[in-house]
């Protein structure tokens, strides 16, 4: 039987000139987007002192700001697996506009929102509930972009298009870092709380609409635009075929989706703070050496997926796993004695982060096209809900016994991963 994807199997091609369009811009409007989805995190300390009463601890405030963070989470299940659907029925290309317009106008109205100091409760609950949109959209946009980009490439790069891909997404967390390192350079802490964190969500807004711009040049893809030609859709609800015929490529790609969560939240989100509170750094400090972290994952993920189209994936997550488990350790083990170390090991740790760009290659090949939009964003966006939305909590608690926790969890989830690494094919079909 011919499959869908007879492009894909014909004679190998090189990366074409279109191929390199394609990947530079979704990969360009993908950081844009993102930054308006992590620069919460840059902003938790000021925000929790900002949207909740000032008498509470200062273990509660942070451990309530990572709540709303974390709900940005909770939500992305359900925007995902809709806009999946219409992507697996429709077109890949039609659900980007969507999620730029549901990503860029929360974060737009999170820089106009009152304090508590000026409604009270409402000030938390409104910022939730922006919160939530915001996940509801990247639910739909991290997965799209991964199918968008491996389904416009050769079969061969199909690593290193979503390693690219991903480290689009790392830089829009590196554009986030730059933006509150700017802003605390610039402003007094005085500043800062009185008017100086909304720029940085404002400055969002403006992001959402270049990243709409950009995709008006992105066209459908081939495999979408063949199986649309040949009237080869899903023929039944695209997620009743993912839940019956591939469970085994469900369960994968979400226990490595726990592993991508867990080295982006905890070593690159979640670290600055971390920092501040458990060794005494200083906003600019931490942030300066977040920023060559992220510096470094950008590479690290671009080379984690070629490495993955040229060695495979199970060789390339076990041994990328193993080295970020290691990482963690030494990041977190010498700070206390060696605070000096802190921009030579956070660079090393970032780029050992850089193994989530392998991570997409797994879930684009689990899934055949009819279904590949929604089953990647199903497995990713549930398991994302539950580990990425439980991790800051979980290591905000863990934090008050140790500063090690954050470290601790990296290494266990590492375990998880590596398991996985060792059921993956060596070669897997992609049609």
């Amino acid at each position: 039987m011919q499959t869908a994807n007879a492009a894909a199997t014909a004679a190998p091609r090189p990366l074409g000139a279109s191929d390199y369009k394609t990947l530079s811009l979704a990969a360009l409007g993908g950081a844009l987007e993102f930054y308006d989805f992590v620069i919460f995190v840059f902003f938790a300390t000021v925000l929790g002192q900002l949207f909740f009463p000032p008498e509470i601890p200062d273990w509660l405030r942070q451990l309530q700001t990572f709540g709303i963070f974390a709900a940005g989470y909770l939500a992305r299940p359900l925007g995902g697996i809709v806009m999946a659907h219409f992507g697996d029925l429709l077109g890949r290309k039609r659900m980007f506009a969507l999620s730029i317009l549901m990503m860029s106008v929360p974060t737009l109205l999170m820089g106009l929102l009152p304090t508590y100091a000026s409604i009270g409760l409402a000030a938390p609950l409104m910022l939730l509930a922006l919160r939530i949109v915001q996940g509801a959209a990247v639910g739909g946009e991290v997965p799209g972009a991964w199918v968008f980009v491996a389904e416009h490439v050769p079969g061969r790069n199909i690593g290193f298009a979503c390693g690219t891909l991903t480290a689009g997404l790392s830089a829009g967390i590196l554009l986030g870092s730059f933006v509150a390192t700017l802003a605390n350079t610039l402003f007094t802490q005085e500043e800062l709380l009185d008017y100086g964190w909304r720029i940085p969500f404002l400055l969002g807004g403006v992001f959402g609409i270049c990243s709409m711009y950009l995709r008006r040049w992105l066209e459908e893809t081939p495999i979408f635009a063949e199986l649309k030609q040949k009237k080869a859709l899903a023929a039944e609800l695209p997620l009743k075929t993912v839940l019956r015929e591939h469970r085994r490529g469900v369960l994968q790609s979400m226990l490595l989706t726990w592993l991508l969560s867990a080295a982006l939240v905890v070593m690159i989100l979640m670290t600055p703070p971390m920092l501040q509170k458990s060794f005494g750094f200083d906003a600019v400090t931490t942030l300066n050496a977040n920023s060559v972290a992220v510096i470094c994952l950008v590479f690290g993920c671009i080379l984690a997926g070629h490495l993955a189209d040229r060695f495979g994936a199970a060789r390339t997550v076990f041994l990328g796993t193993f080295w970020l488990a290691f990482c963690s350790w030494l990041l977190y083990a010498n700070l206390a004695a060696h605070p000096d170390w802190l921009m030579p090991l956070y660079a090393l740790t970032g780029f050992s982060v850089g193994i989530v760009g392998a991570i997409p290659y797994v879930m684009v090949h689990a899934f055949p096209a009819q279904v590949r939009f929604t089953g990647l964003s199903f497995s990713y966006n549930v398991a994302y809900a539950i580990f990425g939305g439980l991790t800051p909590i979980l290591v905000g608690l863990l934090a008050k016994s140790t500063p090690m926790a954050p470290a601790y969890y990296v290494m266990a989830v590492s375990v998880v991963g590596m398991i996985t690494a060792c059921s993956l094919p060596r070669k897997p079909a992609f049609s």
